[in-house]
């Protein structure tokens, strides 16, 4: 593969070491994963990964690790000649939540509360909450 290759685009804002050393034992542990470019910004840097799953997977485990903001977003990069299906370009942005006095680096009791109303529900069923 080329080396600018890139499928998908992680930006990370306000990191901290501990981030940073888990994303690259991740790659590490993925030999057929490689950062396309490294692109410093002010507030964090952006990341070009070679594979959008590896992408996706590293971004839930971030969010599962520390706390902070997960945003998802895709775009159509092509459509494939063979198969006439869409090729998408995957950006994952992951902010950091600023740490304030007595605050850890773990999941917040919100996004804990979501995943454990996930687990408990069967597969396709829907919640429907009050009002919507």
């Amino acid at each position: 593969m080329n080396q600018n290759y890139f499928e998908g685009v992680l930006q990370l804002r306000n990191p901290h070491g501990e981030v940073v050393r888990m994303i690259k034992n991740q790659i590490n542990k993925n030999p057929g994963v490689f950062v396309a470019k490294e692109i410093p910004q002010p507030d964090g840097m952006d990341l070009y990964f070679s594979s959008n799953r590896f992408l996706l997977t590293l971004g839930r485990r971030l969010k599962k690790s520390f706390t902070g903001e997960l945003k998802i977003t895709r775009r159509i990069y092509t459509v494939d000649r063979m198969t006439s299906k869409n090729i998408y370009r995957v950006t994952v942005l992951f902010r950091v939540a600023d740490k304030g006095e007595g605050d850890e680096s773990k999941p917040s009791e919100e996004g804990r509360a979501a995943e454990k109303g996930r687990k408990n529900r069967k597969k396709g069923q829907i919640r429907v909450a009050e009002g919507q």
